[in-house]
């Protein structure tokens, strides 16, 4: 881009004007100076000159590095080309704008000062000096001058949102600006600039440092959408689910928003001044990633990057990295792979002109493809490579099963909810040692174990292969779906079911209903399947009377304290004979 582009509403404006303008570029202020009289008087003149406000954005150095036509809401610079220094550092830019009538409300300009962490705005009056240069026009002066800037927040209001986990969706303030009262050119010129945003990065600094903010994870800002007929607990389970997730991913969640409407904007999602608030919340918490409740178009996520100025991911890709740190096996590794490339996919359009050859211009023309195209051809060959294993999984794991089924061993497999406790409960089990956390997706690959339990007519002991599976979500992603297809299938081919659900989860009907929602969906309709309640020593008295009622034949246990382990393999003796004399 040429160094004296100038930007913002140029219609109308004649050679010699944007002449004018472009010479701007070439101005140089002291550094320890906000402005000085001569640059905020020519400001004036050009200002006057076109009868339209004036921007001029400066560095720290003095030096003036872009000049835009209009307010400083038209003409801010797009959040993404601006440094990213963190919440306790200013951006390194002030703005200096003219006003050629009084507006009614400067909340627009201060609102654009905040998006982009300016150092400083001045924003002068300039009225018309009725002294006409050669040519009729009249030339402009500045009748006064207002000094705005940032100021840090109270830490009380930042760290009201970092308790344990519990979120809150109401914390969030606005961020605080002073405003100087009317000054004059002189006033102004004699403000030790350097000296103002040196105290101002200090404050800054000694607010961020008291959150206690650790540098390795990223800070997450967290965006709720209400549509449809959720109702209102549902929405908020959804929003601590999200946010759970974020945490496990290894994300710090600073604060949470959230949006009520009839459906989605098929371009932000969110409303024009919702997408506003949240870049605001960005910058004032130091975010530097949004993650949405939902899944995001790639020419939703593009639209909104652009408008907030940081990375924005769906849960989808939340979900996708979790599993990719999660996964252990080689199977796992591959499946996981797999997801992600196929999720990557339909994303790669839009990345911008350098992904594209065929742009125009010297060196452009002529055959060949783009680079675009040239990336999707290699992601789809190593899809497809994938897709090549996972069949050979596929086909392995099916040996596996029918030589299990030759022997003549019947098989049960445990499914749930994520975090319902499905390896500490395969542990309590079999005495088996797989990895158990208190986080979601802690287990992806699939473990089997043999167990004995009483036969049902005979009384004897027999013996049950009991296998634990990847949890599961609600409204799981398809791409997952489709990648862990050779695990679920241990699903699909099991003779019977223990569906385990967290008891001690305030949402836990939903989850139950999220399973057997899943289940439905599987391509082979599994065995037959008895619920069982864990973490009951968690559980209050009143959960438990309506999960007695909702679900009389439950088993209720605690895998963690091994509560009702010998009822639940009296009932497992059962489920198979059931399951087998059905076959």
């Amino acid at each position: 881009m040429p160094i004296e582009t100038i930007f913002g509403n140029l219609q109308g404006l004649k050679p010699s004007q944007l002449k004018q303008l472009r010479r701007l570029y070439h101005q140089r202020i002291p550094g320890d100076r906000i402005t000085t009289p001569e640059f905020a008087q020519r400001l004036a003149a050009v200002s006057t000159e076109i009868n339209k406000p004036v921007c001029a954005y400066l560095n720290r150095r003095g030096q003036v590095i872009r000049v835009g036509v209009g307010t400083p809401r038209q003409t801010q610079i797009p959040l993404m080309e601006l440094p990213r220094y963190g919440a306790e550092r200013l951006s390194g830019i002030r703005c200096i704008a003219t006003q050629l009538k009084p507006e009614a409300s400067s909340d627009a300009a201060l609102t654009s000062m905040a998006l982009q962490r300016l150092d400083a705005l001045v924003v002068m009056n300039v009225t018309a000096s009725g002294f006409k240069k050669r040519g009729g026009a009249a030339s402009g002066y500045v009748k006064e001058a207002y000094l705005a800037h940032l100021t840090p927040q109270d830490s009380r209001i930042l760290t009201a949102t970092q308790g344990g986990g519990n979120i809150s969706t109401s914390d969030y303030s606005p961020p605080s600006w002073s405003i100087s009262p009317p000054m004059s050119l002189d006033m102004l010129g004699k403000q030790d600039f350097m000296d103002l945003v040196e105290g101002l990065e200090e404050e800054f600094r000694r607010e961020y440092t008291a959150l206690d903010v650790d540098s390795d994870h990223e800070r997450v800002l967290i965006v709720g959408i209400m549509t449809g007929d959720l109702s209102s607990q549902e929405f908020q389970d959804t929003l601590a689910e999200i946010a759970r997730l974020v945490d496990t991913a290894g994300g710090d969640v600073v604060q949470m928003l959230q949006q009520k409407r009839n459906r989605v904007h098929p371009q932000t999602v969110v409303g024009e001044g919702k997408v506003q608030e949240i870049a605001l919340a960005a910058q004032t918490l130091g975010a530097n990633l949004v993650v949405f409740d939902r899944d995001l178009s790639p020419a939703q996520v593009r639209n909104l990057e652009a408008q907030i100025g940081v990375r924005v991911v769906d849960r989808t890709e939340v979900i996708l990295d979790i599993f990719a740190q999660r996964a252990q096996s080689g199977a796992g590794k591959l499946q996981v792979e797999l997801a992600q490339l196929e999720y990557m996919l339909p994303r790669l359009t839009g990345r911008g002109q350098a992904m594209s050859r065929l742009g125009g211009g010297i060196g452009t023309r002529g055959p060949g493809e783009t680079k675009l195209e040239t990336e999707r051809r290699a992601i789809q060959r190593r899809i497809t490579r994938l897709q090549k294993e996972v069949n050979q999984l596929q086909a392995h794991r099916e040996r596996l099963r029918q030589r299990r089924q030759n022997q003549g061993v019947p098989t049960v497999s445990i499914v749930g909810y994520t975090n319902a406790g499905k390896s500490t409960l395969l542990n309590a089990l079999t005495n088996a040692e797989v990895y158990t956390a208190d986080q979601l997706f802690a287990t992806l690959d699939p473990t089997t174990r043999r167990l004995t339990v009483p036969h049902a007519v005979s009384g004897d002991r027999q013996e049950i292969l009991l296998t634990d599976t990847v949890g599961f979500i609600h409204e799981l992603p398809a791409s997952l779906v489709d990648a862990f297809r050779a695990t679920l299938e241990e699903v699909t081919e099991a003779d019977a079911l223990v569906h385990l659900v967290d008891l001690s989860h305030a949402a836990w009907l939903n989850q139950v209903r999220s399973v057997r929602e899943i289940l439905k969906q599987m391509p082979v309709t599994p065995g037959p399947a008895i619920v069982v309640f864990n973490k009951i020593d968690q559980a209050n008295s009143e959960t438990l009377a309506l999960a007695r009622e909702e679900f009389p034949m439950a088993v209720f246990i605690s895998a963690d304290k091994r509560l009702g382990l010998e009822n639940l393999r009296q009932r497992l003796g059962q489920l198979i004979n059931y399951a087998v004399s059905s076959q």
